[in-house]
């Protein structure tokens, strides 16, 4: 999918909350005015979602949390992005890591850029070409020279758009190096490096350590690795990013040294002398706690010491802007291949990207996605965001958003954990009255893991919902006063383990050497995940009343579940616990219940990590969403065919009415 250019921005329409409504012209910014009439502006580099005007805060007809968040959503010539403006000259523009350490440090990575905002300075966060909520790279570029093109292109950004006389780079792991690599063209005036990468290679051997241990099978092997690509995590690292990383080396050219830079973590000294021989100011120091950061999602902790180090360096000495800068309002779209996309706020301080078809599809169903553990919206592997742009590009809308405590999301009110919290079920209650008011077709909701079980809940105990689409659930109820973190943690906890190992280089000398075998470590993983998850079916509510009560009260009004599972994933021992089995003489019995039979997958991952996994989910959900099209229908054909003792009593009404009221007959 090609990355669109100036000219290919999203074509610009009104904000969610003021569709059908007239713009008031006399009220917009001459920028927008110009940008509407097709005047350029002159020293413009980028574009913001089809106007070339300075963004708002996005909200829906309910604004939430005024004044709680500073960051607005953005869209940079295809970039999606969160700024936050500053009363001072510098900007600091974050540039975070590549794929699935991404995944595990974006609500850390979040709040960093908004402290370094409460200090003054102006912030921009960017997902880069292929990452995120952006577009794909062009057919003709990969992704390392697409991401240090977006990098320079947020730095254009921060001089236009926020006053920013001094441009502060902050980069984590493969971000730390990107960073660096876009650092030569010079105009960047300091350099925090976090646990850069000095080569590609060394960055790619690590990687290739992490996906033998993190992409694992139900059959306790290791996912096969697609022909000339590296899947970690779930991401997908294809042939020409591979080799682009290949060629990577930091100091092996010269180029333009910032000012002043800042390096954490191990292994340095290479980038440390390279940066003082070009003449700039080194501060070195550890990073202790990057494997709290990037290890695991689930469990993934800021490092406090760290990033205030970090802050400090990057808004010391940040001199005050002559006068405050106001945003100029602007809407945060992207547009693609058949799909147009707006990211916005709403509800109970809640972020979400609205996905839609570029054509009309009047009464066409829509889908609501649902996050999987603490997974930013964009999804595991990207996954959701792809789906959504397939989905629309067939003619279906969807929503997908952050819970409370998720991505870009507020926290929660008492801080807790997100995931299969009543809080979390009341966001996906306010997300689906989000998409209700905007699409009129029924609505499906899909959510994976604890997605799932949220996606359960809401379909269960909502009217809306005519379907619900779950995939791989751990769970569908649980106790009053569960403590769900203990839970998590000990359902993950031989994962976790490992992959917080996995960062230890004694670790990986005794694999090297084989003292210590990767199918040994993995069969100890999946006999710990399934060992617990039978344990953790204790804990759910006991007999099958409570479950069973929900779904008879969800099939009474006509919705289905539909239940999608990897052989042999560790939700199925509570499936069998309330429902029985997916086999059988019980699976007819199940279909019944449920009004579809359940699928397992087999030699498929518990997140289904292959594109030819995603196309049978894929093909799933459209079956769902085809099912649900035709019983709208059908339902809209039955209210408007009269019975037949109310067709007589229509029609004597039209016979003796017609000559004196014009009654009209339906």
């Amino acid at each position: 999918m090609a990355l669109p250019s100036a000219a290919g921005a999203a074509p610009a329409r009104a904000p969610l909350h003021d569709r059908g409504r007239p713009v008031p012209q006399p009220d917009r910014p001459a920028a927008a005015r110009d940008a509407a009439a097709g005047t350029p502006r002159r020293g413009a580099e980028h574009v913001l979602t089809g106007s070339r005007s300075r963004p708002v805060p996005q909200t829906d007809a309910t604004p939430s949390c005024p004044g709680a968040d500073p960051e607005i959503p953005v869209a940079i010539e295809g970039l999606h992005g969160w700024f936050a403006p500053g009363s001072r000259r510098r900007g600091v523009l974050l540039c975070g890591t590549y794929g699935f350490e991404q995944l595990c440090a974006y609500r850390s990575w979040r709040d960093l850029a908004r402290t370094i905002a409460g200090s003054g300075c102006a912030t921009l966060r960017l997902d880069y070409p292929g990452q995120g909520d952006s577009v794909d790279a062009r057919p003709e570029e990969d992704e390392v020279a697409a991401s240090i093109r977006a990098i320079r292109r947020g730095i254009a950004f921060l001089r236009t758009e926020a006053g920013a006389d001094e441009i502060v780079l902050v980069g984590l792991r493969l971000g730390a190096t990107l960073a660096a690599l876009a650092a030569r063209e010079g105009g960047v005036d300091r350099l925090a490096l976090l646990a850069p990468f000095a080569t590609g290679k060394s960055y790619l051997r690590e990687m290739a350590m992490q996906a033998r241990l993190l992409d694992i099978l139900p059959d306790k092997t290791p996912i096969p690795q697609p022909p000339g690509s590296l899947l970690v995590g779930s991401f997908h690292l294809g042939a020409d990013t591979l080799a682009a990383l290949k060629r990577i080396d930091v100091v092996a050219e010269p180029g333009a040294a910032p000012p002043q830079v800042l390096l954490l973590g191990a292994r340095t000294d290479a980038l440390a002398a390279y940066y003082r021989g070009l003449g700039g100011a080194v501060e070195t120091g550890e990073f202790p706690d990057l494997t709290q950061l990037v290890s695991d999602p689930l469990f993934a902790r800021a490092p406090e010491a760290t990033f205030a180090a970090v802050r400090t360096f990057a808004c010391a000495g940040a001199s005050p802007q002559a006068a405050p800068i106001r945003p100029r309002p602007s809407f945060c779209r992207i547009a693609g291949d058949g799909w147009l996309e707006e990211t916005a706020r709403f509800g109970p301080g809640l972020a979400g990207t609205l996905c839609e078809p570029q054509g009309a599809q009047p009464g066409a169903p829509a889908v609501l996605f649902v996050n999987s553990g603490r997974n930013v919206r964009s999804g595991q592997g990207r996954q959701t965001a792809q789906l959504a742009r397939r989905l629309a590009a067939a003619g279906i809308a969807s929503l997908r958003f952050d819970a409370r405590g998720i991505g870009d999301s507020a926290d929660q009110p008492a801080g807790g954990v997100p995931i299969y919290a009543e809080e979390a079920v009341d966001d996906v209650r306010a997300a689906l009255g989000h998409l209700a008011a905007r699409q009129t077709g029924p609505l499906v909701v899909l959510g994976t893991c604890s997605g799932g079980y949220l996606a359960f809940r809401a379909a269960c105990d909502d009217a809306r919902p005519a379907a619900a689409v779950l995939v791989n659930p751990f769970c569908f109820d649980l106790k009053p006063g569960t403590d769900v973190e203990a839970m998590i943690r000990d359902a993950f906890r031989g994962t976790v383990s490992y992959a917080a190992r996995a960062r230890q280089g004694r670790f990986w000398r005794r694999i090297l050497s084989g003292e210590i075998r990767l199918g040994a470590v993995a069969r100890a993983i999946w006999r710990d995940v399934r060992a617990i998850a039978a344990r953790v079916v204790a804990r759910l509510l006991p007999g099958r009343d409570t479950v069973n009560g929900r779904i008879a009260r969800l099939r009474s009004r006509g919705a289905r579940i539909k239940l999608v599972y990897s052989a042999g994933d560790m939700g199925m021992p509570a499936l069998r616990a309330h429902l029985g089995s997916p086999s059988g003489r019980a699976a007819a019995r199940l279909t019944r219940r449920l009004g579809y039979p359940v699928t397992v997958l087999d030699g498929v991952d518990h997140s289904l990590s292959m594109p030819a996994d995603q196309d049978r989910l894929f093909a799933i959900l459209m079956q769902v969403l085809q099912d649900v099209r035709e019983q709208a229908g059908l339902a809209r054909a039955s209210d408007r065919r009269p019975s037949h003792g109310q067709g007589e009593a229509r029609a004597r009404s039209g016979r003796h009415g017609a000559a004196s009221a014009g009654a009209v007959l339906v």
